[in-house]
């Protein structure tokens, strides 16, 4: 099935570099529009949904900053990806301000064509794939719409049976009730009694013992209606909460009709009373889904959108690469949860995962008891892990078929501890630098998790320490016997 085509903005006021990139584009196979000018390009965002914008920064009348601040300020284009094409030397300084104006990158010129096309592309899948997330939100929203258009259908129904007693006590969870208005003389039936939990054997229906099994902050409604039949109504319906001796609270939906004698005087007020607690805690569990699956969509897209903008490599080959092995672990944590209703993952499943594309034999030893771990802490760790293992198998261990890799892990009071150990691999030494790996690595686990990612640079192999909490906590820092300063990324020692 073929995708659909998103339009791709190019600003420039030069007529030749608007045919080049064109030309560079043309093989995305996506709908390219083009605009000589910063207000042009207004024109064509008010007429147009656009998904990313190449702008040239030095533009007369309006620059590519004073574009970009002008667009983020209409609120249809604040998320909209902005690429600044720069034919000048840019400082740290302009590139921040560019950032802060919205950019997500910038390209300099010259244009390396593959580079210019790989970015582009990145940036239009992600739109193209926030678009299906929105789509998906949507549908499940008008499912809910329809659940609860169906519930209140069901409700319309119950009421019109509610006014016949004996399917309110055929049906097991609705109760049937009379007062006398004139001797103050209560009936309830069985049904009635189930309801709100007490027996006729050792209840004694009266206000005051009713009134001691409502909801305090619903008491006051129920007077209401009360009083409202001494004025002149003759029905009344409304929800109310009650609290059973054991302390369980329901819901309910009472229905209440009076009876009058010739002069109009209220003489007898009957009811049904119906226990719609499932419902509730089912339209409780439809307004939680939703807000989970939203969250959840905008999580995603936020991790994959920081792994675009903070991943680099020095050829584009290598950065597709890196940017698609990283949203691929992703994915594949994101599946391990979906299967389980998003309860959790065992820790046991993510390195399974993560092994799967390597054909390793002998060369990996595994030790350790199950592990769940909470959705949020099963990403993080994914993550973590897939960049060991792309890291050893590019410079360290798994990278000859004489390396050795073991991978113990163990739980004592809800701090899981997860050794890391190389052998036999090239020798190793500390790398000077840290990459996005190591960054995200360190971030991750002790940013968000509350642990700890310790690393030990043995000329033999590396030996790394992640320590994480099984429950949710702040992170305390402490010193190690290892040392947290290097690099996830392994380097071979020279001479």
């Amino acid at each position: 099935m073929d995708q659909e085509k998103v339009n791709i903005l190019l600003v420039d006021d030069q007529p030749a570099k608007l045919l080049a990139y064109e030309v560079i584009l043309k093989d995305l196979g996506e709908n390219l529009v083009i605009a000589s000018s910063g207000r042009e390009a207004l024109e064509v965002l008010l007429k147009t949904e656009i998904a990313v914008i190449l702008v040239d920064v030095c533009m007369p009348e309006l620059d590519g900053f004073e574009l970009a601040a002008m667009i983020r300020e209409h609120p249809r284009f604040q998320k909209t990806a902005m690429i600044f094409i720069s034919a000048i030397q840019v400082s740290d300084i302009d590139r921040l301000r560019g950032y802060e104006m919205g950019a997500v990158d910038y390209v300099p010129v010259p244009v390396v064509p593959e580079v210019l096309r790989a970015k582009i592309k990145v940036f239009a899948e992600l739109y193209r794939k926030t678009r299906e997330l929105e789509r998906l939100n949507h549908e499940l929203e008008d499912r809910v719409r329809a659940r609860t258009a169906e519930l209140e259908s069901s409700t319309a129904k119950l009421r019109e049976s509610e006014q016949r007693r004996s399917m309110a006590i055929a049906a097991g969870k609705m109760g049937s009730w009379d007062w006398d208005w004139i001797s103050g003389d209560w009936m309830w039936d069985e049904g009635q009694y189930r309801i709100f939990g007490v027996g006729p054997e050792s209840f004694e229906v009266n206000p005051a013992n009713v009134q001691a099994l409502l909801h305090p902050d619903d008491v006051d409604q129920l007077r209401k209606a009360i009083a409202e039949f001494n004025k002149g109504t003759r029905a009344y319906e409304t929800e109310f909460r009650i609290v059973r001796p054991d302390g369980e609270v329901r819901w309910c939906v009472g229905t209440a009709a009076a009876t009058v004698d010739e002069s109009g005087r209220v003489v007898r007020v009957s009811g049904v009373t119906v226990d719609i607690t499932e419902r509730k805690r089912a339209e409780e569990r439809q307004n939680l889904l939703a807000r989970e699956v939203d969250h959840r969509a905008k999580n995603a897209l936020a991790l994959a959108q920081s792994i675009v903008r903070l991943t680099r490599a020095d050829e584009v080959k290598d950065y597709v690469n890196a940017v698609e092995g990283r949203i691929n672990a992703l994915a594949r944590v994101h599946t391990i949860l979906s299967l389980s209703s998003w309860e959790g993952a065992e820790l046991s499943r993510l390195i399974d995962e993560e092994l799967a594309p390597y054909s390793l034999g002998d060369q990996i030893r595994l030790a350790g008891p199950e592990v769940q771990l909470l959705p949020a802490t099963a990403q993080t760790l994914a993550l973590a892990l897939h960049e060991l293992f792309t890291n050893s198998a590019k410079y360290g261990a798994l990278s000859t078929r004489s390396g050795r890799l073991a991978i113990d892990w163990q739980v004592e009071d809800e701090l899981l501890t997860l050794s890391w150990e190389e052998s036999g691999g090239p020798l190793v030494m500390a790398p000077k630098s840290r990459g996005f790996g190591t960054r995200s690595l360190l971030a991750s686990v002790e940013s968000q998790l509350g642990g700890q990612a310790q690393f030990d640079w043995r000329a033999e192999g590396l030996l790394c320490r992640l320590e994480v909490p099984l429950t949710r906590r702040t992170a305390t820092a402490g010193p190690g016997k290892f040392d947290t300063g290097g690099s996830a990324e392994l380097q071979r020692a020279s001479g």
